[in-house]
């Protein structure tokens, strides 16, 4: 018998297949004693075993490449730790064995994670996934992965690991549904990176049976089990029109009576670039210069390095508009140079900006770099501060672009509440604003988007996230100034319509989502992405939103 589920939706299209579910394998080596003697031995099959992976997921990034190519370098990084190393030889040193001793010390380092707030917390997902491959290949038996399978299907999982949802085959791997996540997790982002249709934080997923047919519909996060032949029909036909709507769709985003609505790329580096071209971006909202630094956390990139890398991504956009945000470092992004070791709870404390200005020779070097990198070409660059809070950190961040001799707009990101209710304020120092709504939502919820269990929270039609939109909309409106969004909420075509409705002057996502926005955009007038916009406000819960909005947008 047909039964919906629903969970978050985070990358559009529609699945029809059998169920299959990501291996699983208990990986706690046994506990046992040996001789002293044969301790050098075993660290070095630990090291062996530590290099051998983190080698692989490099190898694994550098062919998935763009932001999966930087979340896997990241995890290579937690590999190699240097402390977490000398755990482990201090371990095998008083007789634990090269598998007991990684388990035990990467054990530990989950615990530290785990209490050190939620934000922090949900990074333990991703050191399980190296703890495991690393016991795996030392035990010599297989890695829990993707199965093995000659036909087309429909994954599940717990959760996926950045590793295995990188390198999925999307001729094999129909679409994928996980019961934890969010929708501003890496599976999320790496799902729509690869243009699978995907749906998290499904309570139950796992409990779906292997072999069964289902259905999901990335875009509204439903899964029908054991579907009718009518509604995969119907599922089908509405896949199709949004396909044909999306090739029949072309040039600068605006809505139907002709309100630009300039649709830009998020980008973590050259490597981005053709696709975003390729989905007609109009140029880049945000360029994640962070990825940058993670070749190395003990120093930052020579200025050099960072003039190339600026400059191939600035002259991809001749007369466009490129949106730099400076090394966004802290919390999930720590970097050993720069970020302090001891902080309880790093989410709130010195990251992004903060870092920046208790190293504001990084920032300079930045800045210069920049600077540089713009040189004769014929593009807008403006460069904009993650995690500004007040009028005082906006003067900062632009006296320090001042001094640097940028010839650019300065911005600053609305994450903090306190940055959207004194937007105005912060509007006198700097040119523009731009809203990164997953952190703001993470901060005004208290709901860590990594963290499944408060996803709801994360979920960017939550009316008093709306709301916080159109504050820092009304003030750059009454400044004379622009408000773009860059989170995740930009890709969701509907929320793309309330968002102009609310005055947003540009909007910012991943490559693969442009064409669905660009599409849904221009089937509606100004004055009813206002009204939708209206009615999402008005309602009291996220889906009560989501409801009003399409209901308005239909005409019903």
């Amino acid at each position: 018998m047909e039964t919906t589920l629903r969970g978050v939706g985070v990358s559009h299209g529609v699945a029809i297949g059998e169920v299959r579910h990501m291996g699983t394998a208990v990986l706690e080596p046994p506990a046992k004693q040996i001789p002293a003697e044969e301790a050098e031995r075993e660290q070095g099959r630990a090291r062996q075993a530590v290099e051998a992976v983190a080698a692989d997921l490099n190898a694994r990034g550098n062919l998935a490449g763009g932001e999966a190519q930087a979340v896997l370098e990241a995890q290579a990084m937690i590999a190699q730790d240097p402390e977490l190393i000398a755990d482990v030889d201090r371990r095998i040193a008083v007789g634990s064995t090269a598998e007991r001793g990684i388990y035990d010390a990467f054990s530990h380092y989950r615990e530290l994670l785990a209490g050190a707030g939620e934000y922090m917390a949900g990074r333990v997902a991703d050191l399980d996934d190296v703890r495991n491959r690393i016991v795996a290949r030392l035990l010599g038996v297989p890695m829990p992965g993707v199965p093995d399978s000659d036909e087309p299907y429909v994954l599940i999982a717990r959760d996926l690991a950045p590793a295995d949802t990188a390198l999925l085959d999307p001729t094999l791997v129909l679409g994928f549904v996980t019961e934890e996540g969010g929708p501003t997790s890496h599976s999320a982002i790496l799902a729509r990176a690869l243009g699978v249709p995907a749906v998290v934080a499904l309570p139950g997923a796992c409990e779906l049976a292997e072999g069964a047919v289902v259905a999901v519909d990335g875009s509204t996060g439903e899964i029908f089990v054991s579907p009718s032949a009518e509604k995969q029909a119907e599922l089908e036909k509405q896949a199709e029109e949004r396909k044909a709507a999306l090739a029949a769709s072309t040039g600068p985003g605006a809505t139907s009576d002709g309100h630009k609505v300039p649709l830009l790329a998020n980008v973590g580096g050259p490597s981005d670039v053709p696709a975003a071209v390729e989905a007609g971006a109009e140029g880049v909202g945000l360029f994640r210069t962070e990825f940058l630094f993670l070749d190395d956390s003990q120093k930052a990139p020579s200025e050099e390095k960072q003039v190339e890398a600026y400059r191939q991504v600035l002259e991809a956009f001749p007369e466009g508009r490129v949106v730099v945000r400076v090394l966004d470092a802290g919390a999930d992004k720590p970097l050993d140079f720069l970020t302090p070791a001891d902080e309880p709870n790093p989410a709130l404390g010195v990251r992004g900006l903060r870092t920046l200005l208790d190293h504001p020779e990084v920032l300079r070097t930045q800045l210069t770099a920049l600077a540089k990198a713009a040189e004769g070409l014929p593009v807008y660059l403006e460069v904009m501060a993650p995690m500004v809070a007040d009028r005082l950190d906006a003067k900062a961040f632009a006296d320090a672009c001042r001094a640097a001799g940028l010839q650019a707009k300065f911005g600053a990101m609305v994450e903090i509440p306190s940055a959207a209710l004194r937007a105005r304020s912060i509007l006198q120092e700097v040119e523009f604003l731009s809203l990164g709504t997953n952190d703001l939502a993470q901060y005004t919820f208290a709901a860590d988007r990594q963290v499944g269990a408060v996803s709801r929270l994360q979920d960017p039609w939550q009316p008093a996230l709306l709301d916080l939109v159109s504050l820092s909309a009304e003030a750059a409106r009454a400044e004379g100034k622009s408000c773009g969004v860059c989170g995740e909420a930009a890709s969701d075509p509907v929320l793309a319509c309330v968002l102009t409705g609310l005055g947003v002057t540009s909007l910012s996502m991943g490559a693969a989502s442009i064409p669905y926005v660009r599409a849904t955009l221009a089937k509606y007038t100004l004055a009813q992405c206002e009204r939708a916009a209206a009615a999402a406000r008005a309602a009291d819960s996220a889906d009560e939103a989501r409801a009003a909005a399409q209901a308005v947008l239909s005409g019903e």
